[in-house]
């Protein structure tokens, strides 16, 4: 191609220059993909951490239940279980199954539990739950009887306490009442009527049956004829047959204690009359005590377990021989000691 003439006036043409610039590699620590990476694996890290945090910060039961709360909710209409309330025969989607979801089964069917367990453990759960309901039918089913029996100024001598043995019924001595003659075992009219009140009662639910009794601090004056130990189990004893004599058949009595003045209710004041009571104690149905064991931590069951050493009962039994000895509280020191031969005995009740 010719070239372009120029003008005589035009100025003569710029050389064009391109200029090409090369960047060289100076290392992947100046990008960012790096910082990616390394955010996913701190945050691995982290959950890796937290992982084993709550493998070591929860039960058993509660790793269950959050196994079945990240299980896949894949709803199956079964006859049974949970579904509708129709012709398939479940009872609603809120209605447990009858096949608990577990590790290894797979997924059968989406698990709703109304009691937050959602395992195929929550039986002692549920057992104990039903317990708790029908003591509360017996605190007020026996409210109501001793009103209609003319008893109720003697309600405030009656105390409900849930405790690890059951529900137990503590019928209270006070200043103005007693449940058995002066340091006797022989139950005052009022108070065998109450029993009777209480046992008609307890034939509503099967449960075992503990009866313990209790004293006060006050000691008498000569211990081996006659203590608090013996005064407490006779006094048990015989709150045993006026239970069995109001209908309460013998089989469901599991223990009859007499623990002196060792479990006071009024426990700054030893000698306070309401330590003078008896404890019928309706024991929880076999699933609902196996959940408490369940519940229990390691403390308490290696203090159970040091109660019921055969070392422990034995030292216990040897001390409760002592008669005269276990009877006083202690740091007391008698002023006027009683000289041989004779009696001192204090107001005992």
């Amino acid at each position: 191609m010719a070239e372009k003439k120029r003008g005589a006036n035009e100025p003569e043409p710029r050389p064009i220059i391109v200029k090409k610039i090369i960047v060289e590699g100076h290392g992947g620590h100046h990008g960012g993909a790096w910082k990616v990476a390394y955010a996913d694996f701190v945050t691995a890290m982290m959950a890796f951490f937290l992982l084993m945090w709550l493998l070591g910060a929860t039960t058993e039961k509660q790793r269950k239940g959050l196994a079945d709360y990240f299980t896949p909710t894949l709803v199956q209409m079964k006859e049974n279980s949970a579904g509708s309330n129709g012709m398939f025969g479940g009872d609603s989607m809120m209605g447990k199954e009858n096949y608990p979801t577990t590790g290894g089964q797979g997924n059968m069917a989406i698990t709703i539990p109304r009691d937050a367990t959602g395992t195929k453990d929550q039986g002692g759960t549920a057992t104990r739950a039903a317990d708790r309901a029908k003591f509360e039918e017996i605190k007020k089913t026996l409210e109501q009887r001793m009103a209609g029996r003319g008893l109720t100024k003697l309600r405030r001598n009656v105390r409900f306490t849930e405790t690890r043995e059951g529900l137990r019924i503590d019928l209270i001595d006070e200043a103005d009442f007693a449940m058995f003659a002066m340091a006797t075992d022989q139950l005052l009219p009022s108070a065998r009527q109450l029993v009777g009140e209480v046992a008609q009662t307890l034939r509503t639910m099967p449960n075992g049956l503990i009866v313990r009794g209790h004293t006060d601090g006050l000691p008498y004056g000569n211990g081996r004829t006659m203590n608090n130990w013996m005064l407490s189990s006779a006094r048990a004893e015989a709150t045993r047959k006026a239970l069995a004599a109001a209908g309460i058949g013998n089989d469901r009595f599991v223990r009859i204690d007499g623990v002196a003045d060792r479990e006071p209710f009024v426990k700054g004041d030893p000698y306070d009359p309401r330590n003078r009571r008896m404890s019928i104690i309706l024991g929880w149905s076999r699933g609902a005590a196996m959940a408490e064991q369940d519940d229990m931590d390691d403390d308490v069951r290696a203090a159970i377990r040091e109660r019921d050493n055969p070392v422990t009962v034995a030292r216990s039994d040897a001390q409760k021989l002592d008669m005269g000895g276990t009877a006083l509280p202690q740091g007391v020191a008698l002023i006027n000691p009683t000289a041989p031969g004779t009696s001192n005995k204090p107001g005992k009740h």
